[in-house]
């Protein structure tokens, strides 16, 4: 027999979509990055380097974690340029329902 205990929640807590927990083409790994970044303020600066400095896993992890948000529809990167079309920055679009699984 199994026990749950829970903490009861007033602050400080984020509330997410079951969805991506249940998708099994997602590693653990991900999912975990996934509720990180769900659970950042929405301007938070989610550069690779950023990311690897709130988990003990290197910046080669996040990145393959990163990969495969965006291979599933999680994460959109844009690149930003400047007007002499210059990188500048990156864009993240973070999703907790894939894109094209929105009205699903």
């Amino acid at each position: 027999m199994s026990q749950i205990f829970r903490v009861e929640r007033t602050k400080n807590y984020t509330v997410m979509s079951n969805q991506y927990f249940k998708n099994k083409s997602l590693s653990l790994k991900a999912r975990g990055l996934l509720s990180l970044m769900l659970s950042l303020p929405d301007d938070w600066n989610y550069n690779m380097q950023g990311l690897t400095s709130l988990s003990r896993d290197g910046i080669d992890s996040v990145r393959s974690a990163i990969k495969e948000l965006e291979h599933h529809g999680y994460v959109q990167r844009n690149i930003v340029r400047n007007e002499y079309g210059m990188f500048t920055d990156t864009e993240y679009i973070i999703r907790e329902v894939p894109l094209g699984q929105e009205n699903d």
